[in-house]
């Protein structure tokens, strides 16, 4: 198992979020984050200067059995990417156990439901 962290712009995550679902990973959290960059830079504002060195982005946090990442890191960067300075990281991390809290199935099971995989 890994667990797949991926830091994206907040305007590609719809994109990300359906290219997901289209990938059959339909579980997975996302928090808004914000981090420090290269770029360092004050953008003027009706005469105000705005600091812009701190980047609001969306972290995705997804825990797949190992068959699924590549498709996982594939949707993310399909629908990620822009070209730009700033479409953000991929981070694939070994996910060591994963316990169902309910049934209290260890392992890959406890990521899927194996009816249907039917």
């Amino acid at each position: 198992m890994k667990k797949i962290e991926a830091i994206i712009r907040k305007t590609r995550f719809e994109d990300v979020k359906e290219s997901l679902l289209e990938a059959g990973i339909e579980w997975f959290s996302y928090y808004d984050v914000r981090g420090i960059g290269k770029s360092r830079q004050g953008r003027i504002y009706r005469g105000v200067v705005y600091d812009t060195s701190s980047i609001e982005r969306t972290l995705v946090s997804i825990i797949v059995r190992d068959k699924n990442v590549e498709k996982t890191v594939e949707a993310i960067l399909k629908s990620a990417q822009t070209g730009e300075i700033g479409d953000g990281r991929i981070f694939v991390i070994p996910v060591e156990d994963s316990i169902r809290i309910r049934t209290g199935e260890r392992g890959d099971i406890a990521l899927y439901n194996a009816e249907q995989e039917k």
